[in-house]
């Protein structure tokens, strides 16, 4: 009796473990369910970044085993990006890649990142954001409710004209298109010019009437924008260089299971932000071949020229620095730490 008894108990127990098992099973599968998220971006078709945003939505679903679907809205088709930025805040929008700019809606302190003629070398910015500034960077977008995802490039910002621009007395008394950020429009004040706001679809026929002189932006915006043919000289001195940032609702981030989050960060992880920078910069090469090719100008300041500009701005960053906002003077003692400390870089 007692070895009956003690068969029935073990096949109970077997029973019981059984279903234990399924019922774990099932959980990891409810827990595991495929979500789908919206990801935004202003980028264009067939430009870098919509490529890069590609792979990353193949990139997630391959790392997820597709238990995260990435549906992909490019060329602002959910708003331009001062607006679905601040959507993904609220949770409207999932996810998306932003510019500095963009982001800095969201925490004013990213605006330093912008800084003119800050840091000496792009490999300096690259090195500080890298090694000093993701961490300070997450926990203040966290506070608003976003997940920073990773680093990723928007192009490098020269200044633009119908001369070249090699030294801060040619910039003296012109008029400048400046954009609604209060420290370009300091920029252009330090440099004796007269800014107004100009909206970037008007700077072109701004050029055309005589409603500006002089502009600073990047070449993924100038040449395909058709602003190189009225401003057809661009002067390479490097004012800035524009990081981009891939970021997400913090919401929708933490509601995914453990092992969704680690195959979404895997996914971010396979794209290193060399990688995303590297792509961008010979994208920016290509179009200033084209330029040249259609007849524009392309004029290298020397680094001597370069540091007579910077003198100039290094004046003005203590106002610039307090004009941006939030805690910002605290953040930029963390970026003058990082930058001292990745000096030398090129």
């Amino acid at each position: 009796m007692f070895k009956r008894a003690s068969k029935l108990g073990a096949a109970c127990a077997a029973a019981l473990v059984s279903i234990a098992a399924a019922l774990g099973a099932g959980s990891v599968v409810a827990q595991d369910k495929p979500v789908t998220f919206r990801y935004t971006t202003g980028a264009p078709a067939k430009t870098p970044w919509v490529m890069q945003a590609e792979r990353f939505v193949k990139d997630v679903d391959e790392e997820s085993k597709s238990s995260i679907k990435v549906d992909l809205f490019i060329a602002a088709q959910l708003g331009n990006e001062q607006d679905t930025v601040q959507q993904i805040a609220r949770g409207r929008i999932d996810m998306g890649g932003f510019s500095t700019g963009a982001v800095a809606l969201l925490v004013p302190e990213l605006a330093l990142f912008q800084l003119p003629l800050y840091f000496k070398s792009i490999a300096e910015l690259d090195c500080t954001l890298d090694t000093a500034l993701s961490k300070p960077v997450t926990e203040l977008l966290a506070k608003k409710g976003v997940q920073f995802l990773g680093w990723t490039e928007v192009g490098t910002v020269d200044i633009v004209g119908k001369k070249p621009f090699l030294s801060p007395k040619d910039i003296s008394g012109l008029k400048a298109a400046a954009n609604s950020n209060k420290v370009n429009a300091m920029f252009w004040q330090a440099l004796g010019a007269n800014p107004s706001f100009i909206g970037i679809t008007e700077i072109t026929s701004a050029f055309q009437t005589g409603l500006t002189d002089v502009n600073a932006a990047v070449i993924t915006f100038y040449v395909p924008s058709g602003l190189s043919k009225v401003a057809n000289v661009l002067t390479r001195l490097d004012l800035w260089d524009a990081p981009g940032l891939i970021v997400m609702n913090k919401a929708a981030f933490d509601r995914m299971s453990k092992d969704q989050q680690a195959a979404l960060m895997r996914a971010v992880q396979r794209r290193p932000a060399s990688q995303l920078r590297t792509e961008i910069r010979g994208f920016e090469d290509v179009l200033r071949g084209m330029h040249e090719k259609a007849g524009g100008t392309i004029v290298k300041a020397t680094p001597e020229q370069r540091n007579e500009f910077r003198k100039v701005m290094e004046a003005a960053w203590p106002k610039m620095v307090k004009e941006v906002g939030g805690d910002s003077e605290r953040f930029f003692q963390t970026m003058e730490a990082g930058r001292k400390a990745c000096e030398g870089k090129s």
